[in-house]
């Protein structure tokens, strides 16, 4: 699968199994070698980081990346092979460390989503009564952060799909980063599905972290499979589809 890249940002890859000669699945909050994140050799500069980013997800998402070697990352970012191993430690490492990166980028869209929703839900606000008013700023910010995942996975389908293999592979070589990249991720939906259930009535007996968790799936595989195999449906069908699980817990 293929896809324009943006000129800033992760370029696309695929999803695929861990990659030779690396360390066994590691713990919660651990990256494989053992190290928490903020423990991590930091790289030399973001464009290196951007470089190597760039060259991989690009290199990944044609082979996998248990095909891909240092060395092809390193020529395909015009770094030293030196400098990858400087940077990251080793092919495992960067590879979590790409998948941060993509994350970042990821959550910074969510929150401009969140923000775009709630300029969205101003303006139902000030053209309708007091239930509209609740409803539109909820449902609305909602909405704006679901459409910007959506907007990064037609940009980025490739590191989608890597995301999502190794998120919900069991076991994944990088479950405790992917662990903690997921509840960043799923903390902002959290956090606009609890705003819909403080302004609406909703059921009672379906907790709110759990339409959190179904809403986050659905609005992977549903973007993926756009990509996919519905490359003719609209973003607006896709949300809209998405927004049924939310529909369904409004009462």
């Amino acid at each position: 699968m293929s896809a324009a890249q943006p000129p800033a940002g992760p370029s696309p890859a695929g999803p695929s199994p861990a990659g030779p000669s690396s360390p066994g699945p590691s713990s919660a909050g651990q990256s494989p070698d053992g190290q928490s994140p903020a423990t991590r050799r930091p790289v030399r500069t973001n464009a290196t980081r951007q470089k190597l980013f760039d060259a991989s997800m690009l290199l990944l998402g044609e082979r996998g990346p248990a095909s891909v070697t240092v060395d092809e990352i390193a020529a395909a970012a015009g770094v030293s092979k030196g400098t990858v191993y400087y940077n990251f430690g080793s092919k495992s490492e960067l590879i979590g460390q790409l998948l941060e990166h993509g994350v970042d980028i990821l959550e910074t869209r969510l929150t401009a989503g969140d923000a775009a929703g709630m300029a969205d839900g101003d303006d139902v606000a000030r053209d309708g009564d007091a239930d509209t008013r609740l409803e539109g700023d909820a449902v609305a910010r909602l909405e704006g952060i679901l459409g910007a995942m959506l907007d990064f996975f037609a940009d980025y389908p490739s590191f989608a799909q890597l995301l999502v293999s190794e998120m919900w592979r069991t076991p994944s070589e990088w479950r405790g980063t992917l662990t903690l990249l997921r509840e960043r991720l799923v903390s902002i939906v959290g956090a606009a599905v609890e705003r819909v259930g403080q302004e609406r009535d909703v059921d009672p007996d379906v907790a709110p972290a759990g339409v959190a968790g179904a809403i986050f799936g659905a609005t992977f595989i549903i973007g993926l499979d756009r990509q996919v195999f519905h490359p003719e449906r609209t973003r607006d069908q896709a949300l809209a589809a998405i927004m049924t699980v939310m529909r369904g817990y409004l009462r």
